[in-house]
């Protein structure tokens, strides 16, 4: 049949498996909501007829700057149901950003957590396409504001119907909006559609990638402005899961340990920062999270220091790869059960790759003439994917055909799984070769006198560009010299590959995302002086 694939349907197939299931937010202060999908979906219908009864036209962008609770799920639904655009934003951002974000997009309405009051108040002038504000509360819990009048989103949805007739949309119809970080110049848009979430949800849900099932208990530490939390609030819903939102608490390791225990999480996903905080935090607290089996890395390069000391805790720590423009993920690392016929460094270079493709996604690699690279695990290029779920152009702009360059350099091995090992713009060309910058931080990391590092390529008069390892230190009074570190990383990168020096920060600059920001440390080490 010419069924159309959608948001509605999840929708619907989540309130005939799942109606009993709970959905469980956090909130700042402690509080705990639960509800079953059944009934976040009467709530679904009551926000849907707001939306109708505000005027809000058909494919309107929808703008939220929310965490991750209900009611931002709520907006999920809700919104691309009804045939509109869920434009999440990055309220972490910088406030010209978000500015920025919210002209661009064209956003009809806001919906706001009251913490980000002051920001939009700050840009009220700048956002002229913004004819309703609304903020994601209570009665009493509404703030005084200086927005014109400020409506309450329990308020509106007390006096709205409970039923509502979910239109059939094209599955092409544009869905989801949601905008790069922004590292080189303004951030740009990433439009998806009802086809490619519905996809990438089936996709991700395979049994040998992340392989959701009902009696999953799963947790996105990653928030839902960051590509819909890569995808956990329809993906769960298609497989019938409990579903736990963190809200605002996410960056507090003892409240998620905490949260952990008491729903029994089994599943959760969050950037290595996340995780690391996390492990301290067990190690320091002795406690235990015996119910979470697995968890999702991702966003930024994991050390296997990391995915060890998880490991320890009873965890497995796997890697999975994508981007916004991916809608997010591309490639996933589900441990295998070959992988323990490898001798101990060769299955730890393993679990370290990316993973394999997501059925769906085509990778290829370009060396610097555009010539193919071989799939052999050592030889690496520029890489490039296509698929269902793969931006074909950036919102605004001319879209494009063929294959999406991803900004990664990357190797493929002869199973098909890729591991990235560097960002085009990171590498560093040094007297004419490259060095690659994440090689050489996966190997520092596994120093135990090292809580987090980054290596950036710094002008040199000799060799065009040296790399400099930048470093916290777990115990500033403990540091590990310059000598020592060199020492450690002899044989096991190139010997050419050595930092030239060291330098010590109490902590790594990060983008809104939880990245390291190496622009930063490119911009604070511009005038490097080499000793």
């Amino acid at each position: 049949m010419n069924f159309n694939l959608g948001i509605a349907a999840i929708m619907r197939y989540a309130d005939q498996v799942a109606a009993d299931t709970e959905i469980v937010s956090l909130f700042a202060d402690e509080r705990v909501h639960r509800y079953t999908y059944r009934q976040a979906f009467v709530r679904v219908r009551q926000l849907a007829n707001v939306l109708d009864e505000l005027n809000v036209p058909g494919d309107a962008r929808v703008g939220t700057l929310a965490w991750n609770d209900h009611r931002h799920f709520e907006l999920h639904y809700a919104v691309p149901a009804s045939g509109r655009v869920c434009h999440t934003i990055n309220p972490k951002l910088f406030a010209e950003q978000v500015s920025y974000i919210i002209r661009h997009a064209q956003d009809d309405v806001l919906f706001i957590d009251p913490q980000f009051l002051p920001l939009v108040e700050s840009l009220q002038a700048e956002l002229t396409s913004v004819r309703h504000f609304v903020a994601l509360c209570a009665h009493d819990e509404l703030p005084p504001s200086g927005l014109p009048n400020l409506l309450c989103y329990e308020d509106l949805l007390a006096t709205a119907a409970d039923s509502y007739t979910w239109p059939e949309l094209d599955e092409q119809r544009a869905c989801g909006l949601c905008y790069t970080s922004g590292t080189t110049g303004n951030p740009k848009g990433v439009l998806t559609s009802h086809r490619s979430t519905v996809l990438h949800g089936m996709a991700q849900n395979m049994a040998d990638q992340v392989g959701l099932r009902a009696i999953d208990v799963v947790m996105p530490l990653v928030p839902m402005f960051h590509v819909n939390a890569w995808g956990m609030p329809y993906n769960a819903a298609m497989v019938g899961a409990k579903l736990v939102l963190p809200g605002p608490r996410v960056g507090d390791a003892g409240a998620m340990v905490k949260l952990i225990r008491d729903e029994a999480v089994t599943f959760s996903l969050g950037v290595p920062t996340l995780w690391a905080n996390i492990s301290q935090y067990l190690n320091a607290s002795d406690q235990q999270i015996p119910s979470l089996k697995r968890a999702v890395t991702g966003g930024a390069a994991c050390p296997l220091s990391l995915i060890q000391a998880m490991g320890q805790h009873g965890v497995a720590l796997e890697n999975g790869w994508g981007m916004t423009e991916m809608n997010p993920m591309g490639s996933y690392n589900r441990y295998q059960p070959w992988y323990d016929t490898m001798d101990e460094e060769d299955r730890d270079r393993q679990v370290l790759k990316s993973g394999r493709a997501l059925f769906g996604v085509e990778m290829r690699l370009l060396d610097e003439a555009g010539e193919p690279v071989a799939h052999d695990g050592i030889a690496s290029g520029a890489l490039q994917v296509r698929g269902p779920w793969v931006s074909s152009g950036y919102y605004g702009q001319d879209t494009r055909d063929g294959w999406f360059d991803t900004g990664d350099v990357a190797t493929l091995d002869s199973h098909g799984y890729m591991q990235i090992t560097d960002r085009i713009k990171d590498l560093i060309k040094s007297g004419g070769e490259w060095i690659c910058s994440v090689e050489i931080e996966n190997a520092v990391m596994a120093h135990p006198g090292i809580a987090q590092a980054a290596v950036i390529g710094v002008e040199h008069p000799r060799w065009s560009e040296r790399p400099l390892l930048v470093i916290v230190c777990r115990d500033p009074e403990h540091a590990p010299d310059h000598r020592e570190l060199i020492a450690f990383l002899e044989g096991k990168i190139p010997k050419w590959w050595l930092p030239d020096a060291c330098e010590y920060l109490r902590e790594l600059p990060h983008t809104a995302t939880g990245k390291v920001s190496k622009k930063s440390l490119r911009e604070q080490f511009a005038n490097y002086a080499w000793p």
